[in-house]
């Protein structure tokens, strides 16, 4: 199992089984391409392969328990018997996360914090599988609508605190908790800022902190570039992320992020931060 640390780092490997995902959507659709990917990411360094059925990008189209499942598991269990690499299942869907932890998934990512299905603290609870609980302003379908936050940074910190509250009271053991603020997931370019600048006001929260960064709109507003032309300004997010508290960075492109750590892993071993 990779690590529950606070202070490890630990790379997550992004396979989409989707048609519309915002980056790679329809790159590994076809459950070979995705199993092929999932071992790329692991050969490069990952640490955990995050795979998700349903994309989460501003405005997609939620997908039936069904689909989701079509998409998913062949590939769990493909990935599974040819890589001993843990393997997270990304999804809000309990039926969807049950099915994948029997087929060989090791971890739940929920965008929805434990919202939107009342059965995922049970699922997360039964198998003991560490969970990693996320910020998100509404849904994917109406998430950069109406944005409005007096405090950015605290009201993340308390919605946080409260569903790492009610997943301990469902059963889940606080060692098995992940926080994630969800950059991108209802915010502006400013606030994803924010967030990566107090990154560090999350660790009061005791809790490994993920950080979704990777080749996002708010780099890409930034740098008036696209999607494929993003990945030095996910490499900057992520080196600044990682000195202000990040453990666990969840991106597309494993390689070139390891080395990058790497070295600020090897600066700050020199330096350590306070």
């Amino acid at each position: 199992m990779f690590s529950l640390s606070t202070k490890s780092i630990q790379i997550m490997g992004i396979v989409n089984v989707t048609p519309d995902s915002f980056y790679d959507g329809g790159r590994y659709y076809k459950k070979e391409a995705a199993i092929r990917q999932g071992l790329h990411l692991a050969n490069e360094g990952a640490d955990i392969i995050d795979i998700g059925g349903e994309s989460s990008r501003p405005g997609a189209k939620p997908v039936s328990p069904k689909e989701e499942l079509s998409r998913v598991i062949p590939v769990i269990e493909g990935l599974r018997k040819r890589s001993k690499i843990p393997i997270s299942i990304d999804t809000y869907k309990s039926k969807v996360a049950e099915e994948a932890l029997k087929s060989g998934a090791n971890v739940i990512n929920d965008i929805s914090g434990l919202r939107m299905d009342k059965k995922m603290a049970e699922v997360a609870r039964k198998y003991d599988a560490p969970i990693i609980l996320m910020h998100m302003q509404g849904t994917p379908q109406n998430m950069q609508k109406n944005l409005s936050y007096k405090d950015v940074v605290a009201e993340i910190y308390d919605f946080l605190k409260q569903r790492i509250n009610f997943a301990k009271k469902h059963g889940i053991k606080a060692k098995k908790i992940i926080i994630d603020p969800g950059i991108g997931f209802g915010k502006t370019v400013e606030h994803n800022l924010l967030i990566i600048k107090h990154l560090r006001k999350f660790k009061a929260l005791k809790k490994p902190i993920l950080i979704g960064v990777s080749r996002k709109s708010f780099i890409g507003k930034i740098l008036e570039l696209p999607e494929e032309q993003r990945l030095e300004g996910t490499l900057a997010a992520v080196c600044v992320s990682i000195l202000n508290g990040a453990n666990i960075l969840r991106v597309h492109n494993v390689k070139e992020i390891k080395r990058a750590t790497d070295v600020v892993k090897a600066i700050n071993n020199v330096f350590p931060l306070s």
